[in-house]
């Protein structure tokens, strides 16, 4: 065999290898943000129930690497965002946190991906931004000087790392950290292999404008609704598709064309609070089950500007997790409910036919509620905390608290719970334009009963 030959021959097998590596297969994101969650032995059935070869978790959790031994699903696991900087400055924290949380299950435990931090670059500019590619680069420096070479390292970010994504091929990183970031962790990511790891919610840029982007397009649900790029003539049936691409273009931008992308993120919220549309099961369940179907597709589909490629994910999330702060959509991402229940069916291997599946429960919310929500105290809310997010609320704005004042129509100094539920209202009624939202740390909860009382009206508030 000629020398040409040999070579040609020794790249299709090197290819075929590293092709192969990759699996189209559909993991589920564990996270641990609940009081009242299956132990990780049981949570480890439950993901081989639902057929998923892959997890991630959002630490290094010892319990969950333990129960991960000796199974076939692989693990993704995470350094904790607060660690990033000092690391990122010596190899030496880097080296004993591989040798603490990584080596002592490396060999049982499918370890497979490491990644730094959690959607660093949407939290405001610090330190971290900066340590965020030394610190990969340092970790990696571990793990192959520790003996365990094959893990990759990345990191997940958000889709607000893109400065421009509307048309595709317009994608463009932030000008805050093109330069300065995206440069270097892409150089990096190109250098070992690795993936470009990103959290991909169609959800999100739905609900900011759902006049004019089609519910069935983000569901991946259209049947006779595309999108033509004006300048690539690329057409678009999905708006994953075009999220997606937007994150090809803007690497490319930058010099790096070739780099796989991972969803480190994917799913839609199964409920809410009643001022988020679309949050329902329905919904919820037919994203899930169309995303898992394309992502797991053989022949591999890819996206329009990259067809055929196989595109590695995770579902978020496993569970409903109570303690996620946030909206009401953060506590209702998971496809099972704690008490280990499903919240629909679905089969992460993409093969069982949708027609198979028992009727879903008719989505009541795809439009604007119609009528008036108030913000009051939720259950169990401890009292302590109560008092200060009662001082809080009414610090805060024009005259918020007044009718609260001695003497005044919704006075009544003996109820704690009264005051704070008349105060959360008044403070969500008059900032919610702004941002204010319904929350206060778990404190809060949005209802549609008035809870007026007597000459006492609460403020509401009208979607």
């Amino acid at each position: 065999m000629g020398l040409a030959h040999l070579f040609l021959f020794a790249f299709i097998i090197l290819f075929s290898v590293s092709s192969a590596k990759i699996s189209s297969k559909v993991g589920i994101c564990y996270g641990q943000l609940g009081d009242n969650l299956p132990s990780p032995s049981d949570s480890v059935k439950l993901i081989q129930s639902l057929k998923a070869t892959r997890v991630k978790i959002y630490d290094a959790n010892p319990k969950i690497l333990k129960a991960l031994k000796n199974t076939d699903i692989q693990a993704s696991i995470m350094l904790p965002n607060n660690l990033i900087v000092n690391i990122s400055s010596s190899q030496t924290l880097a080296d004993k946190w591989v040798q603490k949380y990584v080596l002592p299950y490396y060999s049982d435990t499918k370890i497979r991906y490491l990644l730094i931090g959690n959607e660093i670059l949407s939290a405001p500019d610090n330190l971290t931004w900066s340590s965020l590619v030394p610190a990969m680069r340092k970790i990696r420096h571990s793990l192959k000087t520790l003996g365990a070479p094959k893990i990759k390292v990345g990191t997940p970010l958000a889709m607000d790392v893109l400065q421009s994504s509307f048309p595709p091929s317009n994608g463009t990183f932030r000008s805050d950290v093109s330069d300065s970031i995206m440069k270097p962790m892409l150089q990096f990511l190109n250098r070992t292999k690795s993936f470009f790891f990103v959290d991909v919610y169609t959800y999100f840029p739905w609900i900011s404008d759902p006049k004019n982007i089609n519910l069935d397009y983000a569901l991946l649900q259209a049947s006779n609704i595309t999108y033509t790029d004006p300048v690539t003539n690329l057409t678009y049936t999905n708006l994953f598709d075009q999220m997606v691409d937007a994150l090809v273009f803007a690497m490319r931008r930058l010099g790096y064309p070739d780099i796989r992308i991972w969803i480190a993120e994917t799913g839609w919220p199964n409920g809410g609070d009643y001022d988020q549309i679309g949050a329902n099961i329905y919904n919820a369940a037919t994203y899930n089950r169309n995303i898992v179907k394309k992502l797991t597709a053989r022949p591999p589909i890819g996206t329009p500007a990259r067809p055929g490629w196989v595109i590695p994910s995770f579902i978020f999330s496993l569970y409903n997790e109570n303690q996620k702060p946030g909206p009401g959509t953060e506590r209702h991402f998971g496809l099972l409910y704690p008490n280990k229940t499903n919240v629909y069916e679905i089969d992460l291997t993409g093969e069982t036919p949708t027609k198979v599946y028992k009727p879903l429960p008719k989505p009541t919310n795809n439009e604007p509620y119609k009528g008036k929500i108030w913000c009051v105290v939720a259950e169990r809310a401890n009292t302590k905390e109560l008092e200060s997010a009662l001082s809080y609320a009414c610090s805060q704005g024009n005259k918020t608290c007044d009718p609260l004042q001695p003497g005044k129509a919704c006075s009544k100094p003996d109820s704690l719970e009264w005051h704070a539920s008349y105060a959360f209202s008044s403070y969500w009624a008059q900032f919610k334009r702004l941002g204010g939202s319904c929350y206060f740390n778990g404190l809060a909860t949005q209802t549609i009963k008035d809870p007026s009382h007597g000459s006492c009206k609460f403020p509401g508030v009208t979607l």
